[in-house]
């Protein structure tokens, strides 16, 4: 494992920020020309207007421009969107891109569109279609093994091949070494995205090789590919032409809590082979933005990332991608039913897109209980906006599975295809328990990298601080475009955690990024009540991404 990839997962905990890369200027509406504004369906100018939007998206998103068709309610948009809808489809079963064609299929199915029932396959042989030969999730069964040592043969070391690398007039080998385990018996192996980033980041300069190394046979090096790759989860499939020597099955991270017992394979430092065990120390740490992971105190060391962490059956619970090497005992792994969840994708190749409806918020809270995911931002122009969600709206249910919390809906929404659309169910207004229940057809677009710069980019500065830092602005002046008065802070937010409170005058004097557009600071001249009314210039700074985007 890399040391410096670690910061693209445990961000959350170590955010170290450069002001020296600072350097854009505060503006109060970042980019005026995209701030979207709801249709007005009863004009017939602006029925035109997004009958010709609907057009232009036809070609690079049918689906997506069927669902907006729908909410025109225009037959004939309708009718184009679904000869296109349709060619799309039939050109995925000719590939067998069954992935693809369920996500249409079950999204014609949530429009009750009529061109359901016409399509060659339906929802039930696509939902089977779609997981037949899928690596991982065949059926094969390991072995039970006599000896946890037995399992070993089952892992691989990653090597990525870099070349070499340059330093002070002297050259130096280049490689990233990791490890892997058998999903199948023809080669199919699973590992970290940072593991093989290199070989797939469009902005790597250099030439990278992969190669494998089997458990029983380290000195040879066997040529490998990447299959796909997801970098929120930070998993991938790679593939290799051996017949592997053993194959894991995979089990259920459900079935481990905290003081259980597992094991992790790995190559630590190039050291193949690797077994060391250890416990579970906690299951719902959020170091990632999607879901939650497994905090483990089994030896991790460089070249542990993705191997497996199994039960004394050999079943994979969870797959190793973090360790903290000035900590003792403090790693973490990826549970397995991630990966389970993602193999039908992983497997249908390249990069894995994860969905999102556009908006912001947290668990809604009802007599100590939770009551549902509330709406504290939506993004303007997004899937939600367009549905009619409205902050304050607490949603229950999408795709037909219960929310009461937030890692209700980053589950769901983990099983879900982008570009696909389908139902989602909530209430409105602050008597959640009492009010009715509002259902609409939601399209779920693609997760931007960094949600809260699409944010900043796309909103005025009053709006966007709300998922950015937590802080609810109303304008105080008509002749300054910085000055607000803060009418609501998110309790555990960037602004609560810096001592901003309600009512507090606020004065935005300027805004930076850094260099990728992943963190923001503001400096801002404040008169805050919990100090006093003191007024003064505070620095702020928070990340563009968060578990809270959804």
């Amino acid at each position: 494992m890399k040391i410096e990839k670690l910061t693209l997962h445990l961000k959350k905990i170590f955010f170290c920020f450069s002001f020296a890369l600072l350097l854009s200027s505060c503006s109060s509406v970042r980019d005026p020309d995209n701030i979207y504004s709801d249709i007005d369906y009863t004009q017939e100018d602006a029925r035109r207007e997004e009958r010709k939007r609907i057009l232009d998206l036809l070609e690079k998103n049918p689906v997506q421009a069927l669902w907006r068709a729908f909410l025109l309610n225009d037959s004939e948009t309708i009718s184009d969107c679904e000869k296109a809808v349709q060619e799309e489809f039939d050109s995925a079963v000719e590939k067998s891109d069954w992935y693809t064609a369920l996500r249409i299929q079950k999204s014609l199915s949530t429009l009750k569109s009529s061109l359901s029932a016409k399509l060659s396959k339906s929802l039930t042989e696509l939902e089977s279609l779609s997981k037949k030969d899928v690596p991982g999730l065949s059926g094969e069964k390991s072995t039970a093994q006599k000896k946890v040592s037995s399992y070993i043969n089952g892992t691989v070391t990653i090597w990525v091949d870099k070349g070499i690398k340059v330093q002070n007039g002297m050259g130096f080998a280049d490689r990233v070494i990791g490890s892997g385990f058998f999903i199948s018996k023809d080669g199919y192996i699973v590992t970290n995205h940072h593991v093989i980033e290199d070989l797939v980041d469009k902005k790597s300069e250099g030439f990278s090789r992969l190669y494998i190394k089997l458990a029983e046979d380290s000195d040879t090096r066997i040529p490998a590919k990447v299959i796909g790759y997801d970098s929120q989860i930070d998993l991938a499939l790679i593939k290799t032409e051996v017949d592997a020597p053993f194959v894991f099955s995979l089990g259920s991270s459900a079935d481990l809590d905290v003081g259980d017992k597992i094991y992790a394979i790995g190559s630590p430092v190039g050291l193949e082979r690797t077994l060391t065990s250890g416990i579970v120390s906690a299951t719902d740490r959020k170091l990632f933005t999607l879901g939650s992971v497994m905090q483990i105190d089994a030896a991790v060391n460089q070249g542990n990332s993705g191997g497996p962490c199994i039960d004394s059956n050999g079943n994979v619970q969870a797959i190793v991608f973090a360790g903290m090497l000035q900590y003792e005992g403090l790693n973490f792994a990826i549970p397995v039913e991630y990966l389970k969840s993602l193999l039908p994708v992983l497997a249908a190749g390249g990069k894995v897109s994860h969905p999102w409806i556009g908006c912001f918020g947290h668990t809604k809270k009802e007599l100590g209980k939770d009551a549902g995911l509330e709406v504290q931002y939506v993004f303007p122009g997004s899937s939600a906006s367009r549905s009619h969600i409205s902050v304050g709206d607490v949603i229950i249910e999408l795709d037909g599975q219960k929310i009461t919390n937030l890692e209700d809906m980053q589950n769901v929404l983990m099983r879900s295809a982008a570009k696909s659309i389908v139902k989602i169910k909530y209430r409105h207004g602050d008597d959640t328990a009492n009010s009715e229940v509002s259902e609409a057809s939601i399209y779920l677009g693609v997760r931007p990298e960094n949600p809260g710069y699409n944010i900043y980019k796309g909103d005025i500065i009053a709006k966007s601080f709300v998922p950015i830092f937590g802080m609810r602005l109303i304008s105080v002046s008509t002749s300054s475009s910085r000055k607000y008065s803060i009418e609501e802070i998110i309790k555990g937010s960037v602004a609560d955690e810096s001592g901003f409170s309600e009512n507090d005058p606020v004065e935005i004097r300027n805004i930076k990024l850094n260099e990728d557009n992943s963190a923001m600071y503001a400096e801002i001249y404040a008169k805050n009540r919990k100090k006093g009314y003191l007024d003064g210039i505070m620095a702020i700074a928070a990340l563009l991404d968060s578990p809270y985007y959804f």
